[in-house]
């Protein structure tokens, strides 16, 4: 028995290793990088610059961007990119924010992103409250902190007058949350769009993160409807209320039984809505389902079980009217974020887990739903990488963020960017 386990030790361990592993020459890259006076510099620059990020932290976080509504925040943040100075900066058709530092050669694009949407209605207090050095606010960290360290990453390639190879798009994007589908990262990488060769997202966690991999999911809003009536008086009509939680019983029972097995694949009801009052018989009643898989047939899987069981509920509703016409149903696919997978053998991968283990942390290869999802289903070489400091309660109204040391991560971020747009003063 302890020689089995023995050897299933070693197997993990081996494909964990087999992973992970870095080759030489990324780490010689970074080592010639840093010899640099300019990068050295720079480096310094970015722990002085603590109190730019700290501030521009807080000025963003304050700046309301509810789904589809982040056009307040887009143009403060690209009056910020402005101020610092840019090449060129525009906000697209869709509302993303783009600046473009241009390379000495230019021959290729890398893009840095973070996201400027949040998942809280518009009216939500985002007012920051600091407790002990600790900043509280509705996405103070997913994703505010993000696009503070684009600020200063700009700031210290500018100030410090180092030149780059290729060119480099500081990339404010919208949609990135919930319902936005990433409608925004989906616009930049649409057909006939400016080629962008390689794409970094920087986007929660703490330095470790090397988000490879896209989480695919699907997203559905299920409505059911009738005529609607009182209680009492109109009894016996078809009860859309009734068929949703048929559907619901009916679904989760069979998504349960397909997910105990296979590939991880997740469901979830988040939202259920409908009815007027308690003694009304709705005329409409509808559920948001979330459905997630690293497998892309099993989404399709689900989707069949899904509608399955909204059929098999609306025929068992409409058995059981005693008066009055049909129930009817509409399935709508309100979210679809493809998955895919990035080899960690790319160079752009290597150089994030080099930079990571240079800064004294095991590079941890996830998987995710991110703006790089898009890019990685593309096969464009791609990662999130993680906003660095402490934080928590994301998606909560109490979300914190804690600086502990989080010039690292800007640091970091700054380093893989030398690295993938080319830096022209190595030695």
């Amino acid at each position: 028995m302890k020689y089995n386990l023995y050897i299933i030790f070693l197997f993990f361990s081996f494909s964990f290793g087999q992973e992970n592993q870095i080759e030489k020459k990324y780490f010689k890259e970074i080592k010639a990088i840093l010899k640099n006076k300019k990068v050295k510099k720079s480096f310094e620059y970015i722990k002085q610059q603590e109190p730019f990020t700290y501030e521009n932290l807080i000025k963003i976080t304050e700046i309301e961007a509810p789904p589809f509504k982040e056009e307040k925040r887009a143009i403060a943040f690209k009056k910020m990119i402005e101020e610092v100075g840019i090449d060129s900066i525009w906000i697209d058709i869709e509302g993303n924010v783009v600046g473009l530092l241009r390379g000495q050669k230019g021959t290729k694009t890398v893009g840095i992103d973070a996201h400027l949407d949040t998942v809280f209605p518009e009216g939500t207090d985002v007012k920051v409250r600091i407790k002990n050095d600790t900043l509280y606010a509705p996405g103070i960290a997913d994703d505010s902190r993000g696009l503070s360290m684009l600020l200063t990453i700009l700031k210290t390639i500018k100030n410090n007058n180092i030149a780059l190879r290729d060119n480099l798009l500081f990339i404010g994007t919208v949609g990135e949350e919930g319902l936005g589908d990433l409608r925004g990262v989906k616009y930049l990488f649409r057909d006939g769009a400016q080629k962008i060769d390689s794409w970094i997202s920087i986007d929660g966690g703490s330095i470790g993160r090397v988000n490879n991999k896209g989480l695919g999911s699907y997203r559905y809003r299920v409505t059911f409807m009738g005529p609607g009536g009182h209680s009492w008086g109109s009894f016996g009509l078809v009860n859309p209320h009734h068929a949703l939680g048929k559907a619901i019983q009916l679904f989760v029972n069979s998504a349960d039984s397909y997910t105990s097995t296979g590939p991880k694949t997740s469901y979830n009801i988040g939202v259920i809505k409908g009815g007027t009052s308690i003694n009304s018989i709705p005329f409409e009643s509808l559920m948001e389902v979330d459905i997630r898989s690293v497998d892309p047939n099993r989404l399709d899987e689900m989707e069949k079980i899904l509608e399955n069981s909204v059929k098999e509920a609306l025929d068992d509703q409409n058995s059981r009217k005693r008066t009055g016409g049909n129930l009817t149903y509409v399935i709508d696919k309100i979210g679809n974020r493809p998955s895919g997978e990035l080899s960690p053998s790319l160079p752009l991968v290597q150089r994030a887990m080099a930079v990571t283990k240079h800064f004294g942390v095991t590079p941890r290869l996830t998987r995710g739903s991110t703006n790089s999802n898009i890019p990685i289903s593309l096969g464009i070489p791609s990662v999130t990488i993680g906003r660095g400091g402490k934080g928590g309660n994301v998606h909560s109204l109490d979300e914190w963020w804690y600086n502990d040391r989080g010039y690292r991560s800007i640091q970091l971020s700054l380093l893989l960017v030398l690295m993938e747009a080319g830096f022209l003063e190595t030695k």
